[in-house]
């Protein structure tokens, strides 16, 4: 009674349609990120290095506001290890969520010294709170 695509006469077709399915299912399952926890990831990880605010001053890592669409390494006013600046990385969601997991890793060079966050979430709400706050 196993359903009809376990069958060695079958289509391997319907094998992989039940696959495209299931990635597609867990992919919309995934939730999006929640601007106000990750207003708490930004104060408890990164605050103390960054600001976000229009015009807010650098501090030992540089102000946020506007790095959204903008080149990695191009902040005015800020001394960027010389990889951040030859990375030629554009901030979008999808870099930055990959950067937030292990900065050292993504650009081999950078003298952020922060540890990276492990959780694929708060990585997300920390992005949608970065997205909010920080877009020019």
């Amino acid at each position: 009674w196993l359903p009809s695509f376990f069958f060695p006469h079958q289509s391997t077709h319907r094998l992989i349609v039940l696959f495209i399915v299931f990635i597609n299912n867990k992919l919309k399952m995934a939730k999006p990120g929640n601007e106000k926890k990750g207003a708490k990831v930004f104060k408890t990880k990164c605050s103390q290095c960054h600001t976000v605010e229009e015009g807010g001053a650098h501090k030992q890592g540089p102000n946020l506001y506007g790095f959204f669409g903008r080149q990695s390494g191009q902040a005015d006013g800020f001394s960027y290890s010389s990889a951040n600046k030859k990375s030629g990385i554009m901030w979008g969601e999808d870099t930055l969520f990959e950067y937030l997991e292990n900065p050292k890793k993504y650009i081999k060079g950078t003298k952020m010294v922060f540890a990276g966050i492990k959780k694929p979430q708060e990585r997300k709400d920390l992005i949608a709170y970065l997205k909010s706050t920080c877009s020019a």
